[in-house]
């Protein structure tokens, strides 16, 4: 696995008002979620990204109002079709 170093101001830290690592943590959740969004994560992969079981990333992704399910508009269309 790749490693990333993201540098950020100490301002972004004093103004969070959490420990680096608490920050940090916060950081990658918030790129892992991002990620979720475009569809380049699954739901699987962006919660062992986040050090997070399956459950725990989709109670943090519906506080944030981030659908756990994104359908497209055809996907949905065959869900609501009556048969």
């Amino acid at each position: 696995m790749r490693t990333l170093s993201l540098p950020y101001p100490d301002d972004l830290l004093i103004t969070s008002g959490k420990s680096p690592q608490a920050l940090e943590a916060e950081l990658i959740f918030l790129l892992t979620v991002k990620l979720f969004e475009l569809r380049r994560l699954s739901l699987g992969k962006a919660a062992d990204f986040c050090n997070m079981n399956k459950l725990q990333f989709m109670y943090e992704l519906g506080r944030l109002q981030v659908p756990v399910i994104n359908l497209d508009d055809d996907q949905i269309a065959d869900e609501l079709r009556d048969d």
